[in-house]
């Protein structure tokens, strides 16, 4: 596009009421730097002891942050660009994470991996989650295949939504709104909305929630035109989730959520202002069940979503997809060792003239062992069973040694992980293109690196990472068809990362990123990339 589009103003919060809430204390106190980190190991461990420099988002960033989409958000952090999260939105979105692609990402929202089994990646629209749900989230770049199953290649993206209030009843209302325009348009009209309302509690042995948000924004075309005619862009979400306590050992809960996005666009490929569309319903339902008993606990996490997607446009298409996913998983902890072991199936399904599904049945481990010494190590394995390609064992190996002293503590790591991808449904058999014989792609990714801490006031990271794809499954325009690509990519980068908070209520963070990939055409990404926010506190009480 000729013309920029760039929003020339930050959305502007007009509003804010809280009522009876507890998710959001009358006393906020400013990030921790030394935080509890739970999704490289899934135990709740200090981040000195983890292996990793896991990217936590926690509730008073979100809280910052009112108005920003999540892949807003998110795109701030090292390592990270999602394509059209800084553009009009509505835009596609595109998550390249470590020179990789999105199918190397996976999304997980409350224990549960999201994706969409109709799209060409099987990629999960983070567009369709809102902000005003989320209570933190947690980002592990790297192979996280051992835990987290098949296309955890390049990051996880863990996401827990807010829990229900210990009171009978909390609610919370937020409001913002501000301009959307182009450089040569500053008139600054509102036409960007962000709106959403929470109900939640706690009734003896029940807790509930209920939620809706609403997004809307106008005033920019997709492309440049003379017409130059508005492509509006809105989601609305839906939440409700009901909780169960028969002891204080023993609790599960059952949820449902609807998410509908409609977003319009151009032909890009006529410059033409086309009255297209896209329009996207998703449907999800769940339960999470836990027992705790002495030094351990048992979950078992069961979830079933529905996508349905229709293109309006000169090459119109309808896209459905469902999926079936169940985790059974059983911690313990044994001294100094933290250990997991449980069995994940994942079944996708995707209407083309008929019918096509996969499955996966994944039995895993892992053992963390977190020494007095300060030396850790997080280790394990997966077995994946795939339908159509039988076994494939991954496997992950993260030691790290940390140097305490009275203000803070010194963190050496390395980490050595596989990863294995598979075609999507699309890909091995849709109606342009497909390829039956498809391989799937394997993934290496070697780590090291350096984190400093002081007096929880400054924390610094430095990270090497160096990534090997065989197998890379690419679109051949010469035969038009989907095909395995016989050479290596390679994809290496330093990621560095400053949090400092110089008083209690200021707060300082930078990070940098370096990322080159070598072996297939270049991925539309930045080579050195430099994100910066200042944060400061007014005041420690909601009004």
């Amino acid at each position: 596009m000729n013309k920029k589009l760039w929003k020339a103003c930050a959305l502007m919060v007009i509003g804010t009421s809280m009522w009876a809430q507890d998710g959001i204390k009358d006393s906020i106190n400013v990030q921790k730097l030394e935080e509890v980190v739970v999704s490289d190991t899934r135990f709740p461990i200090r981040r000195e002891n983890s292996g990793k420099t896991v990217i936590q988002i926690g509730p008073e960033e979100l809280s910052r942050s009112q108005g920003k989409s999540l892949p807003e958000i998110i795109n701030t952090k090292s390592g990270i660009e999602l394509s059209g999260s800084r553009g009009r939105p509505g835009e596609i979105l595109g998550a390249f994470i470590r020179g990789g692609r999105g199918k190397q990402v996976i999304v997980v929202i409350d224990g549960i991996r999201v994706s969409d089994p109709s799209s060409f990646s099987q990629e999960y629209d983070l567009r369709l989650l809102p902000t005003s749900s989320i209570e933190s989230v947690e980002i592990i770049k790297g192979a996280s295949s051992t835990l987290y199953g098949a296309n955890a290649a390049t990051a996880v993206i863990n996401i827990t939504t807010r829990k229900a209030s210990d009171r009978k009843i909390a609610g919370t209302f937020q409001s913002s709104m501000g301009s959307n325009q182009t450089t040569n348009d500053q008139r600054y009209r509102l036409n960007s909305f962000a709106n959403s309302a929470r109900i939640d509690g706690t009734i003896d042995k029940w807790d509930y929630t209920v939620g809706f948000s609403h997004r809307f924004a106008d005033g920019l075309s997709s492309i440049n035109t003379a017409a130059d005619e508005a492509d509006p862009f809105s989601t609305i979400s839906i939440d409700l989730k009901i909780g169960y306590s028969f002891s204080p050992k023993f609790k599960t809960s059952f949820y449902g959520s609807q998410s509908k996005l409609r977003a319009a666009y151009d032909e890009s490929f006529g410059m033409v202002d086309a009255p297209y569309s896209f329009e996207s319903t998703q449907e999800r339902i769940g339960s999470t069940s836990q027992f705790i008993y002495g030094s351990g606990s048992t979950t078992l996490n069961i979830a079933y979503a529905s996508y349905d997607s229709e293109n309006f446009s000169a090459f119109p298409g309808t896209f459905r997809g469902q999926n079936v996913i169940g985790d059974l998983f059983n911690k313990n902890t044994f001294g100094k060792f933290l250990t997991i072991v449980g069995v994940n199936y994942n079944l996708e399904r995707t209407e083309f003239d008929n019918y096509r599904q996969f499955t996966f049945v994944d039995p895993y481990a892992s053992i963390v062992y977190i020494g007095s010494k300060g030396f850790q190590l997080n280790t394990g394995g997966r077995l994946n069973n795939h339908s159509e390609y039988g076994s494939q064992f991954v496997y992950t190996l993260n030691p790290s040694f940390t140097l305490k002293n009275e203000n803070g503590y010194v963190k050496f790591l390395g980490s050595y992980a596989t990863a294995y991808i598979t075609p999507s449904l699309t890909q091995l058999f849709g109606q342009f293109g497909a390829n039956p014989d498809l391989k799937p792609e394997s993934n290496r990714t070697i780590e090291a690196g350096v984190e400093y801490l002081i007096t929880n006031k400054l924390r610094a990271s430095a990270l090497y990472f160096d990534r090997k794809e065989e197998d890379f499954v690419f679109f051949d325009n010469a035969s038009f068809q989907y095909g395995n690509a016989a050479n290596t990519i390679n994809a290496k980068g330093l990621e560095i990362e400053i949090n400092w908070s110089p008083v209690n209520s200021l707060t300082v963070e930078a990070n940098y990123t370096f990322t080159e990939r070598t072996g297939d055409n270049a991925i539309r990404i930045p080579k050195h990339k430099v994100n910066t926010s200042v944060g400061y506190q007014l005041c420690f009480r909601n009004i």
